[in-house]
């Protein structure tokens, strides 16, 4: 458990220097370049990494497959009921996607090997790339639909990069093409670059960032759906197949990650109240640390 905690608290040393530095420089911190400069330029470089770093097979492909399953089949529900409960088109979008796009990444991966070993590493890093597509497709035309209309969010979907990006990595991936060491060694820089700056956007965010004004129902309904709706609703799904209990048990829990900074990139990039997502992400790292507990017991009861 100290090495989960470890982990996770040297990955959000970037959030401490992002808010540092807004605090510092005030106006002059740009949070809007820093968005743009994330997604349209240092995203790109994470996926190509991830893609890449890897030898992609079939049966790792099921497993991002039955990741994105349980997502779509969540949603749409999750939007018909939130169009009940929230007449504000961008409180909508948030209820919508901001649950499902999960830090499977910074978090997920670490704490997949301090739960399960080294062998979660090809499992937890498959379903973090699924969830580029779902961050990436999904969550850039719902967090889009927060002011524009439906043509509008689609052509969103096709300026951001990392989806060609991805799947050129993809098939390069399953064709079997050696990167030189050296192009390998380039994309590293900016896939760490690109997840350093994700993180420093947060703290950035966080700067006179005040959880009293965001809207109570909805941090509610946000952090339900994301802590007890969606891996509830994964094990469901899960109990009908024929995978291994502890591939299981690895994507239940990459379901029940808190929110991922790349809801940031996404709704600032879009307008869709910022400093919203950023308490849901705040709240939601601060609430998994005691969830985290509980859910190594459900595990180590039902999956190993």
């Amino acid at each position: 458990m100290l090495t989960i905690l470890i982990s996770i608290l040297f990955v959000y040393v970037f959030i401490i220097l992002g808010f540092v530095s807004k605090m510092v420089f005030k106006e002059e911190m740009n949070t809007k370049t820093l968005t743009i400069l994330s997604v349209y330029f240092f995203q790109p470089f994470v996926a190509l990494w991830g893609f890449t770093s890897a030898p992609l097979k079939s049966e790792h492909l099921s497993v991002a497959l039955i990741y994105m399953v349980v997502i779509v089949l969540t949603l749409v529900p999750i939007y018909l009921i939130g169009k009940k409960i929230f007449t504000d088109p961008k409180e909508l979008s948030i209820f919508t996607i901001a649950g499902f796009v999960g830090n499977t990444g910074n978090i997920g991966i670490p704490l997949g090997i301090a739960l399960f070993g080294q062998e979660s590493v090809i499992y937890t890093t498959t379903i973090n790339l699924a969830n580029v597509f779902v961050v990436y497709i999904i969550g850039v035309y719902i967090y889009s639909r927060g002011k524009l209309d439906i043509r509008a969010s689609l052509l969103n979907i096709l300026k951001i990069p990392i989806i060609p990006i991805s799947l050129f990595a993809i098939a390069l991936n399953l064709s079997d093409i050696k990167l030189h060491h050296q192009i390998i060694e380039f994309i590293k820089i900016g896939a760490y670059g690109g997840i350093a700056l994700q993180l420093f956007l947060l703290g950035v965010f966080l700067y006179r960032n005040n959880i009293k004004e965001s809207s109570k129902k909805l941090i509610f309904a946000v952090l339900g759906q994301k802590f007890l709706l969606l891996p509830l609703v994964g094990a469901f799904i899960l109990s009908f197949s024929s995978l291994d209990l502890l591939v299981k048990a690895i994507i239940v829990m990459q379901l029940s990650t808190p929110l991922a900074v790349a809801n940031i990139n996404l709704a600032s990039l879009y307008d869709c109240k910022p400093h919203t997502i950023t308490s849901l992400i705040v709240i939601s790292t601060v609430l998994f640390l005691p969830i985290l507990f509980g859910l190594i017991y459900i595990i180590n009861t039902i999956y190993l």
